[in-house]
């Protein structure tokens, strides 16, 4: 069996997938951040 055989097929283990929304993951993230920066600085704990 060549090594490129044995690399299709290999079974997925559920890992992350290298070709996903990059930009997506991004914004969504920096969206959190901002509104946890909103959210201590009118409650006061900063």
């Amino acid at each position: 069996m060549s090594v490129n055989a044995a690399t299709v097929t290999r079974a997925r283990t559920g890992g992350p997938r290298e070709d996903g929304p990059k930009i997506l993951e991004h914004v969504l993230g920096w969206t959190l951040v901002v509104v946890l920066a909103m959210l201590v600085t009118q409650l006061g704990l900063l």
